[in-house]
């Protein structure tokens, strides 16, 4: 078969061919009369051996020692192309990453498009203080809230990663949505960073995601989200809360957010109860029913006041001193007219003469 019929059948044309010949790839098995190339079966069937393997990515090199090398191993091949073509994809897909957020910047010139470049470039840096200052920065110069996000998940330096929460909270509304796929990320590191950086944003897009979190079966980041949602009085949080401040985990902080639920009156009363409720609990060990006491000095209405009385005569002494004084607090504004636990006999607190059992400092 000459060298024009075999560029039909094959598709390759006779100029490669031609090109294949010269690097001993294939060469035609005999010449006509003429001195025209002439290739037989076997020599069609390796340049059909030789096509299948470009498709492959291989080098005419590699193709050459694959198909002319009796020891050459096929497997050895297939894994290195799929190393390189892997490599390759990642190189391909870090690019078009940059691209986009580049284009979702909607730079006006190509110096914008350089002063997105650069931050994202500084987003990444190895330096912790050029990632801060990238993330400080990117309230002037746009950048896509998606690098923010992706920055701010993998973040380990604490004061980037402040700086990175920050950002976040005035990136727009795009942010929530991206953080909600940390949040089920199977690394605790990324999912506590997702929710920190949900309890910084504003709106009804990431409260709605921390309602989500508390449901989260990492309990830090049930945490994290109660204490959020319990500082914007959202009362989904109540019983989280409580359960750390029994717990002794961030018991000051979640305290104060319960105040702040609290002083809503339409639900003191509740929260009061269900204090009192874990106070009576037979399992809440000592140090628990102390701190338990304690918040309910921040929570107003008569229920907190009924549980006061009653604990100033508990048989635990440091609960029952804790209670008398805090009710020696929470009357003193009121000293003028009758109190609101009148109607209700304190029992007095026991007398000593010890110096270690005197009425605490206040909490």
């Amino acid at each position: 078969m000459l060298i024009g019929e075999v560029a039909r059948r094959s598709g390759v044309s006779a100029r490669m061919l031609r090109h294949y010949e010269s690097l001993g790839l294939v060469r035609p098995s005999g010449r006509t009369g003429s001195g025209y190339r002439e290739y037989s079966g076997e020599d069609i069937r390796r340049i059909f051996h030789i096509e299948s393997l470009r498709s492959l990515g291989l080098s005419l090199r590699e193709i050459g020692r694959a198909l002319d090398d009796s020891g050459f191993t096929p497997s050895a091949l297939v894994g290195d192309l799929i190393a390189q073509t892997r490599e390759r994809i990642a190189a391909e897909t870090e690019l078009l990453t940059r691209l986009r957020r580049i284009d979702a910047a909607s730079p006006a010139a190509w110096e914008d498009v350089l002063q997105v470049v650069a931050l994202l470039q500084a987003l990444g840096s190895k330096s912790a203080d050029a990632r801060q200052r990238a993330a400080l920065s990117s309230v002037e110069v746009p950048v896509p809230v998606e690098a923010l996000v992706e920055a701010a998940l993998s973040e380990t330096e604490p004061n980037v990663a402040g700086a990175l929460r920050w950002a976040l909270a005035r990136s727009g509304d795009g942010g929530p949505a991206l953080l909600a796929e940390g949040l089920g990320s199977p690394v605790a590191a990324v999912r506590e960073r997702a929710v920190q950086s949900l309890a910084e944003m504003t709106g009804g897009a990431a409260t709605a995601l921390l309602r989500q979190a508390l449901a989260n079966p990492d309990v830090v980041v049930r945490r994290c989200a109660a204490l959020a949602l319990g500082t914007r009085g959202v009362a989904d949080a109540v019983p989280m809360l409580i359960d750390m401040i029994v717990e002794g985990r961030n018991d000051v902080d979640a305290a104060d957010a319960l105040s702040v639920l609290a002083s809503d009156t339409a639900r003191s009363d509740q929260i009061a109860s269900w204090l009192v409720g874990r106070l009576a609990h037979g399992t809440t060990e000592a140090a628990a029913r102390g701190r338990v006491t304690q918040a309910l000095a921040a929570v107003p209405g008569k229920t907190a006041s009924r549980a006061l009385v009653e604990l100033s005569g508990d048989e635990d002494r440091a609960v029952a001193l804790t209670a008398a004084y805090l009710l020696q607090l929470r009357e003193a504004p009121s000293s003028a007219s009758p109190p609101s636990t009148a109607t209700v006999r304190p029992a007095a607190p026991p007398r000593s003469s010890s110096p270690t059992e005197r009425p605490p400092a206040s909490p």
